[in-house]
């Protein structure tokens, strides 16, 4: 039984679900409460594996995403909290420039919303597609954002995703497991996204971009 349970725990799923947990802990001890860069450059970067799961078509998210970690993770070693990247560019005037820290950690937000939004579609129905799911998490938190470019190649790419099953096999789960990590995941990432999204509001920056 202990063996077991420590190859669930191994399981990528299951190590962005129990990251994820931790952070929505820290966050919801208190409102003020200023949660550490590199400690959430750590989470999210479990978050990556699941994109390189999802093959071509979320192959941009996945370059954005890990290149916007790679950005946040280098600047930890001069900003100690999140707060700390937005209000030292809010002080340049740099917080909607492109590759300026700020700008990431939105791009970042995006990302942990669309695997929030893609579980979410997933868990819907054993008989919703995996392209199905995937459409519509990326209507929802991507495509607002997207050129048409980006949007009509995104559309193309969706068809070769790979099926429900063939993505359980690569994050080594099988239809319980996911669903339980996939669960953990949402209702830990929701408090986090929250979060993040109050630290602009907080400091009069719009969130429509």
């Amino acid at each position: 039984m202990a063996q077991e349970e420590e190859s669930v725990k191994a399981t990528p799923l299951a190590a962005m679900a129990e990251a994820f947990e931790e952070l929505s802990k820290l966050v919801k001890t208190c409102p003020s409460y200023h949660l550490r860069l590199i400690t959430f450059c750590d989470a999210c970067s479990l978050v990556s594996v699941l994109f390189g799961c999802l093959g071509i078509a979320f192959k941009f998210a996945e370059l954005e995403y890990v290149s916007k970690i790679r950005d946040l993770l280098e600047a930890s070693k001069t900003y100690d909290t999140l707060e700390d990247i937005i209000d030292r560019d809010i002080e340049n005037n740099t917080v909607r420039s492109a590759g300026s820290h700020s700008r990431n950690l939105r791009r970042v937000r995006q990302g942990l919303d669309l695997i929030r939004a893609l579980f979410e579609q997933f868990l819907l129905s054993d008989d919703f597609s995996l392209r199905e799911a995937a459409s519509a998490a990326y209507s929802q938190v991507c495509a607002p954002y997207h050129t048409w470019a980006v949007r009509t190649a995104v559309s193309a790419g969706m068809y070769a995703l790979p099926v429900r099953e063939q993505l359980l096999v690569r994050l080594n789960e099988n239809g319980q497991s996911a669903e339980k990590q996939m669960r953990r995941y949402i209702n830990a990432s929701l408090p986090v996204i929250a979060y993040i999204d109050e630290l602009y509001m907080a400091r009069n920056i719009s969130l429509d971009w």
